[in-house]
């Protein structure tokens, strides 16, 4: 998971409110309104100034306006909105917390880890294309057609004329599913996207798929799908991806840790790698004992199991915060990825392990 939509969320000082609301409707037209008191109370209740939790209460109430319905996290400080996001579905836990660190792990669960995609659905004119980045901005584009007509071949008519018209059809069809796939490679090339999904027309599908570049057409998967069954067959296969992409990076880190090399796991040896920039992917899973303290400094990479550690590095005035939290601001800083581990097999100490850019076990302080 790439954390670099966060790194402007890390620049600001903190402390942080971390509010996650249920926005849904329900029977009672209150229930958003009442849970927003409890929170908003809560975080008073922790320390928060009043101009925090007035930040925090302006976002709801601007939900509430274009009455969206899903989960909403907030983090502010500084009596300012520092990011906010409407998520999916409800929140797995309402949270209401003010602490030296934003909480934003509950978000990158329920985000959830994003694939990269484009969706085409072809036709014998051409496609419409949905794109979806890693960071989960989405839009489309339309693949307008290289030849507009004909398209369709005769069913009647002059009998000497429908063999040309079929031939010129069809060659308009190659010609549509050409420039398709020229545009599907220029995007994906590009935009760097993950996965690739063709839908839509038979044979046009075929047609395309036949002209694809190698390096697309290996990411590339078709769907036989349409409607509401192409989002939930989308939806499948980004599953899929996400498991594969998961199941991959702890056979990675499974063969590195034996072999004493670019692996570490357990709280202590990860986060002194963390603190050394060492870190390419942070693999985290439920076990993890979050609220064990990590002393963090004003740098991402200002982080220690113990104050005096941070001390004997410089920094004056360490303070504790989650695990979580710290370890996930000094993978952001750093430009490392975040895998969240749902795989009951993985047996890292503690729910916790790093793959490691260069470097060894043995070298990790």
């Amino acid at each position: 998971m790439d954390l670099s939509f966060l790194r402007a969320l890390y620049d600001r000082p903190g402390p942080f409110a971390s509010v996650y609301l249920d926005m849904r409707r329900t029977e009672d037209p209150r229930a958003v309104e009442v849970r927003r008191h409890v929170q908003c109370k809560e975080l008073a209740d922790q320390g928060a100034p009043p101009e925090t939790i007035a930040a925090v209460e302006r976002v709801v109430r601007d939900e509430k306006e274009r009455r969206e319905s899903g989960c909403l996290a907030v983090f502010a400080c500084g009596g300012e909105v520092a990011y906010a996001a409407l998520l999916d579905g409800p929140p797995r836990e309402e949270v209401a917390r003010y602490a030296p660190l934003p909480h934003v792990v509950p978000l990158l669960e329920q985000r959830g880890e994003p694939v990269s995609r484009l969706v085409a659905v072809v036709n014998r004119l051409g496609a419409h294309l949905t794109c979806v980045a890693a960071d989960g901005t989405r839009w489309g584009a339309v693949v307008p057609p290289s030849v507009e007509a004909p398209v369709h071949k005769p069913k009647g008519g002059d009998m000497f004329r429908q063999p040309h018209v079929q031939q010129a059809a069809e060659e308009a069809w190659r010609a549509n599913a050409k420039k398709t796939a020229r545009v599907i490679d220029q995007t994906v090339g590009s935009c760097g996207f993950e996965l690739v999904v063709i839908a839509g027309d038979v044979r046009e599908r075929a047609a395309v798929l036949e002209h694809l570049s190698e390096p697309v057409l290996a990411r590339t998967v078709e769907s036989r799908a349409a409607g509401p069954n192409l989002d939930a067959d989308v939806a499948e296969t980004v599953r899929r991806t996400r498991a594969a992409r998961m199941t991959s990076a702890v056979e990675r880190f499974n063969e590195q840790l034996r072999k004493g090399r670019r692996a570490v796991d357990g709280l202590r040896p990860v986060v002194g790698a963390l603190r050394n920039a060492q870190v390419a992917s942070l693999l985290l899973d439920g076990r993890t004992d979050a609220r064990a303290p990590v002393w963090t400094g004003p740098q991402c990479t200002d982080l220690a199991t113990s104050p005096d550690e941070l001390r004997e590095r410089g920094v004056s005035d360490p303070v504790p915060d989650r695990a979580d939290a710290a370890l996930v601001r000094a993978l952001a800083g750093t430009d490392g990825e975040l895998l969240l581990i749902t795989l009951e097999d993985w047996r890292a100490h503690q729910g916790l392990g790093a793959l490691l850019r260069y470097g060894d076990r043995a070298a990790v302080p």
